[in-house]
């Protein structure tokens, strides 16, 4: 192999590898099509091994392509953040921020202290990502963000990183005042909500297992839901009377205190969610470090 390694060949492919398509890889990076095959072809020929399988379907990576993409990724998040931290400095007057959060927890937690880091340090690109857990922490492990906000406690999705408490969170039902479908009640049972409608997270949603389980533990089945992947958008079907809806507490306390909704209060103990800060600590470059220290003790 020659001394001089070609890095942009690697990135190709690496696009193509991540994408599954030639195409895709060659718009992303603004390149012909024949231009990332014959990349391809070079750095094969440069390795001696094939790294692609060509199929009707698109391309799959071979086992040593697997292996080929696994150390690449690596190896890119690194120079993504040796970049970083050679362009911030300690004045904050350039750089960025990353961070991997959940719609729901980012519009009642994240949002104003976004606003008011923006404020004090207006020349930091700020960029905010929602995505399923395992995405996000894929997303951090690759140096893709610099931090994730999640409730995920899973010990093995979070092997590797280091992790900080923040804050924990209730669940609650809420429904419009108008909507008259309970008998009236100062608190009801899981019981008593098993056939009205519900607007409920989608089944495979931390939030519903944990439901799912605690109404199984008190042998209640619900049998008339509505299943919404956003919080934001449960909140939205309530406010149009389809039913009772299952969400943080925290993320509707404004409209509960000026009257919009009702809280259905329950008996049983709903579940919480406890907020992780999740980071790799000799990662943090400036600009994450002072959000963090600044904003999220």
């Amino acid at each position: 192999m020659d001394k001089n390694i070609n890095l942009n060949l690697y990135r190709i492919f690496y696009e193509v590898a991540k994408y599954h398509s030639i195409s895709d890889a060659a718009k992303n990076m603004y390149l012909s099509q024949p231009a990332i095959s014959k990349a391809i072809k070079n750095l094969e020929k440069e390795l001696d091994v094939i790294l692609f399988y060509r199929t009707l379907n698109g391309i799959i990576l071979t086992d040593r392509g697997k292996e080929l993409y696994e150390l690449v990724e690596v190896a890119l998040g690194n120079f993504r953040q040796a970049e970083k931290k050679m362009m911030e400095n300690k004045n904050l007057e350039n750089g960025s921020l990353s961070i991997g959060v959940r719609s729901n927890v980012a519009s009642f937690y994240l949002l104003d202290k976004i606003a008011q880091f923006h404020k004090k340090y207006d020349k930091i690109d700020i960029m905010i990502i929602d995505r399923p857990s395992k995405e996000l922490l894929q997303m951090l492990s690759n140096n893709e963000l610099d931090f994730v906000l999640d409730s995920v406690s899973a010990k093995d999705e979070l092997d590797g990183f280091d992790l900080k408490p923040l804050e924990t969170f209730s669940h609650t039902f809420i429904m419009l005042p108008s909507l008259d479908i309970l008998p009236l009640k100062e608190e009801y049972h899981l019981k008593d909500l098993e056939s009205f409608p519900l607007i409920l997270p989608v089944a495979h949603s931390s939030h519903r297992q944990y439901l799912n389980n605690l109404a199984k533990e008190n042998g209640v089945y619900f049998n008339n839901v509505l299943s919404i992947e956003t919080s934001e958008l449960i909140c939205s079907m309530v406010k149009k009377g389809l039913g009772i809806g299952y969400i943080l507490k925290d993320m509707v306390k404004k409209d509960l205190a000026d009257g919009k909704l009702k809280e259905v209060k329950i008996a049983e103990a709903l579940p919480d969610i406890s907020l992780n800060l999740i980071y790799t600590e000799r990662n943090l470059t400036e600009a994450p470090r002072r959000f963090i220290d600044e904003f999220l003790k």
